[in-house]
């Protein structure tokens, strides 16, 4: 089964539209333990809602795990590790932070409970309705 995740990024380091331009990129610069656990338990397909930060603070498009986690070629740090993404598709209509925090039915999720984590899991209910608030099936 495979996992579902949500990562974030501010826009003006690297948007959603910068991942569809490149076509595939490495995801790094995650340092913060859990996240880090998170990104260790990514696998290649899992499908990834991409999140902006800052000022747009919305989820816009949909992307997918292109490589297995590997350490950070960067980092001389072992516990440091990297996955691959691939774009997939934008949000038809982005899904704010907001309209998320309005809905009860995403109390539990760690995009509410733990906003400072840049890699999070998304359970697979919730996963359903965010593709649907965001125009996608």
């Amino acid at each position: 089964m495979p996992g579902r995740w949500i990562v974030k990024s501010e826009p003006s380091t690297y948007a959603f539209a910068d991942l569809v331009r490149d076509g595939r990129t490495v995801w790094d610069g995650v340092r913060n333990a859990q996240a880090l656990i998170h990104l260790r338990s990514m696998q290649k397909g899992d499908p990834v809602l991409f999140y902006h930060t800052g000022g747009e603070k919305a989820i816009v498009g949909v992307a997918r795990v292109a490589a297995d986690p590997y350490p950070d070629p960067k980092a001389s740090d072992a516990r440091l590790v990297v996955v691959d993404l691939v774009a997939d598709q934008p949000l038809k209509r982005a899904v704010t932070l907001a309209a998320i925090k309005a809905d009860p039915s995403f109390a539990t999720l760690g995009l509410v409970r733990h906003s400072r984590l840049s890699v999070i899991p998304v359970p697979a209910e919730q996963w359903k309705k965010l593709l649907a608030a965001g125009g996608l099936r």
